[in-house]
């Protein structure tokens, strides 16, 4: 196929999918098409109000942050899409989230704006935005104005359906940073774009974000014969440094994340008042996630991730989002769970509670074994220490505590070696990970920075050590089986240690018991 063949392909399928979606979307609606109604339906309404917004708090820190993108990539046209809206049943979309990249540079959080795209347009050094090497334009569609079809007959994007949206000027007010409609996107991601060694400009796109943004890019290159395998490994550099920039979180970013964990404790607090009525319920753990799923809409944007309410062995599994089985009285639930703010930053907390509000001695053992981890992992937290060693730590203290129970097949030494690992049975993931816009935060850094890299003030991430004994463990006794435990918190790395954010949600056996009953006799008598 020539390359001329191929830009035709790109072009067909884009029409082809814009088309079936038009379609589809417009198959929702069965509304009048008379020249009277479209003049009826365009009169008759108030003018829009047009008002002067202040900045918003993140505008400066978004800024700050482009212009730290704009230094990694001086000549080079950066491209970078929110993303589009979403199927999930037919003409129903999910509610949008943008990507993380996205949110992060243009400081829009919430459900904005389906579609957009951010383009870092290069200049003459120290000449762009806040002496940034780049000018960098927010293009996305603009709400319609009433007078037009797309008003009422747009499912989508008009605001009869959907409501109103920040326009053009409001988000060139709030954010500081240029607008333009998307009309204009073609010609600005792909005026003078071609091979640097013949005078054109490179692009580099944040991939596999949005499949039309992707596909006029990738048009734009096969017209220009630029290398493809070359050019996708400029945009695996980009996806790189832009999860690198997340590793260290500025001030605004630690509030936004002191937010969301405040609503997350909160959820908790609100799971262990909805306790006694998913006890015997066939689906108690439904209970458990609808309680928390009803904290994290009312102070939140939505959930930061699919909570994790397992009850007895259900708490074994490590990603039990299913949350179809009973809460029986005896078992322990295990719930991780984190409310996601309007900043689109997220917590990730996790308690194991008593269903009745008291452990058995069994599994206090347990219990205690696993904050021992994580009370070690915190001990050693502070600036200059390599990442993985809080996982080292943790481990190490799981491991000598199953030693203890006469667990382990090997001697603790012969465990603890590469070659042996069999404590990893019983804590097969990892113990800590970086917290942000994603619950798994800069997961696309390299190794050398994230597992290998050394702590900075700023940095937030999980320490979240467990123990998971299942039914059908024959390595256990019999005791054990059926109980999984895990203690979570977010940490935050200070200049001469570390703040346990979610410190306020109580964390040892005696205070977990002492809370839940709290809570039950208030509820009780109130």
């Amino acid at each position: 196929m020539t390359s001329s063949e191929k830009s035709e392909e790109f072009d067909f399928v884009a029409a082809a999918s814009a088309q079936e979606l038009g379609d589809r979307v417009n198959n929702r609606s069965q509304r009048p098409t008379s020249e009277a109604f479209k003049e009826f339906m365009a009169s008759s309404w108030a003018p829009a109000e047009r008002v002067a917004h202040e900045r918003d708090e993140v505008a400066s820190y978004a800024a700050r942050r482009r212009a730290a993108v704009s230094a990694q990539f001086p000549g080079e046209r950066l491209v970078i899409p929110a993303g589009p809206l979403k199927v999930r049943s037919n003409d129903t979309d999910y509610r949008f989230r943008p990507h993380s990249a996205f949110a992060h540079l243009s400081g829009l959080g919430l459900d904005h704006e389906a579609g957009a795209v951010l383009v870092f347009e290069p200049v003459d050094e120290g000449t762009g935005d806040d002496g940034s090497d780049h000018e960098v334009t927010l293009y996305f569609t603009p709400m319609a104005g009433r007078d037009s079809e797309a008003f009422y007959a747009d499912a989508r994007h008009g605001e009869f359906w959907i409501g109103p949206r920040p326009g053009l000027e409001e988000f060139s007010q709030r954010l500081g940073i240029r607008t333009g409609d998307t009309g204009a996107l073609e010609v600005a991601v792909t005026k003078n774009a071609g091979p640097v060694e013949f005078g054109g400009t490179r692009l580099r796109l944040l991939r596999e974000v949005d499949l039309n943004v992707d596909a006029l890019v990738d048009t734009s290159r096969i017209n220009t014969a630029v290398d493809l395998e070359t050019s996708d490994a400029y945009d695996g550099e980009l996806l790189e440094s832009l999860s690198e920039l997340r590793l260290v979180k500025d001030s605004w970013e630690v509030e936004q994340l002191r937010t969301s964990v405040n609503a997350t404790i909160a959820g908790f607090h609100d799971v262990v008042a909805a306790l006694p009525a998913a006890v015997g319920h066939a689906r108690g753990e439904r209970i458990v996630e609808g309680a928390f799923f009803a904290r994290a809409r009312l102070e939140g944007n939505d959930l930061g991730y699919d909570t994790i309410a397992a009850s007895g062995n259900n708490a074994t599994v490590l990603h039990w989002i299913r949350n179809h089985g009973a809460v029986n009285p005896g078992e322990l639930l295990l719930l991780d769970a984190g409310v996601e703010a309007e900043s689109l930053y997220t917590a990730d907390i996790t308690r194991t509670l008593p269903v009745t509000g008291e452990f058995t001695p069994v599994q206090r053992r347990i219990y205690e074994a696993v904050l021992a981890a994580a009370d070690a992992a915190f001990a050693v937290v502070r600036p200059g220490i390599k990442f993985r060693e809080i996982h080292a730590v943790a481990v190490k203290v799981l491991a000598e505590h199953l030693d203890d129970w006469g667990l382990l097949p090997v001697s603790l030494e012969e465990a603890l070696d590469e070659s042996g690992q069999h404590h990893r049975r019983w804590m097969p993931h990892g113990t800590s990970h970086h917290l942000g816009l994603d619950v798994h935060d800069c997961a696309q850094a390299k190794r050398e920075l994230y597992l290998d890299g050394v702590l900075e003030p700023g940095m937030v991430f999980t320490i979240e050590p467990g123990l998971y004994f299942k039914n059908e463990d024959l390595a256990v006794p019999a005791e054990f089986r059926g109980i999984g435990v895990r203690i979570e918190d977010d940490v935050l790395v200070t200049e001469d240690g570390a703040e346990n954010l979610s410190a306020s949600l109580p964390r040892t056996a005696s205070e977990v018991e002492t809370w839940m009953q709290g809570i039950w006799a208030q509820n009780k008598s109130g």
